[in-house]
């Protein structure tokens, strides 16, 4: 377990998951254990959203990629390469190729094993600061890579009534529990705010949208995408890809209310 503190915040990050942020004694972190969703975090690349419908099949330039939904980069470990007091680096590398375990197979899966016809490293930076949680990611790998990226953090749920902001918008939990089977949907947007007991504002750079989704009222996850998954066929997936050229880099501010 990494932590990052300052006067009067903790961070915990269990093998490159965020797992806690607290402030001022307030948890902002789904628990995981707790019901609704077995992680705290994760990010969705190369792809977003499930390709069941499409025989967990994505068309890129080189041909066919077997995935499955949110991509094959949750199944692969991270390495701690660098750590401060209040910073840590966290980097996931892949060889084109490569066959990844699906943990999905074979209760929610057919597909046994994951692959991409590409090289890439993927960078994940934690910077706490007096105000905030940075999280920064990086992608190097083959130029014109494509690719989707997606953070996935889930936020733990104090009250009964939670609202979520973006965009001069009100909603409410039970707008995302009508799309239990999805996602709701925030297109153009680079800031959504969760008002629950406490107040927390993700801002983000690079991204450009965001969907949020859950199951249950303990918990809610605004999710950062560079594209909704939903808005073509499964089979249509790649017309959500952009393409690397030279680095992708990508930003998530944490922001608890003052």
């Amino acid at each position: 377990m990494v932590t990052l503190q300052n006067k009067n915040t903790a961070v915990r990050i269990e093998a490159g998951e965020l797992v806690g942020y607290q402030v001022d004694g307030h948890e902002f972190i789904h628990q995981k254990g707790s019901p609704g969703w077995s992680s705290a975090d994760t990010e969705m690349f190369p792809i977003i959203g499930p390709v069941n419908e499409a025989g967990f099949r994505v068309k890129t330039p080189k041909g066919q990629a077997v995935q499955d939904q949110h991509g094959h980069l949750r199944q692969l470990e991270y390495k701690l390469e660098g750590q401060t007091e209040t910073s840590a680096v966290f980097v996931k590398q892949y060889q084109s190729g490569t066959e990844v375990r699906n943990s999905k197979f074979p209760e929610k899966s057919t597909e046994e094993a994951l692959t991409w016809p590409y090289n890439f490293r993927f960078e994940k930076t934690f910077l706490l600061t007096d105000s905030s949680l940075e999280i920064n990611f990086k992608i190097t790998g083959e130029e014109g890579m494509p690719f989707m990226l997606g953070y996935h953090p889930a936020f733990k749920l104090h009250t009964e009534s939670p609202v979520i902001l973006a965009k001069g918008k009100r909603n409410s939990l039970d707008e995302d529990l009508a799309v239990v089977s999805r996602a709701l949907q925030i297109t153009d947007c680079t800031s959504v705010t969760l008002k629950d007991e406490k107040e927390i504002t993700i801002e983000t750079e690079g991204f450009g949208n965001f969907m949020c989704w859950t199951e249950v009222r303990n918990m809610v996850c605004i999710e950062p995408i560079s594209f909704y998954p939903y808005a073509v066929k499964q089979t249509e997936l790649h017309q959500g890809f952009e393409k690397l050229t030279d680095t992708g880099e990508f930003k998530v501010v944490l922001k608890p209310g003052v």
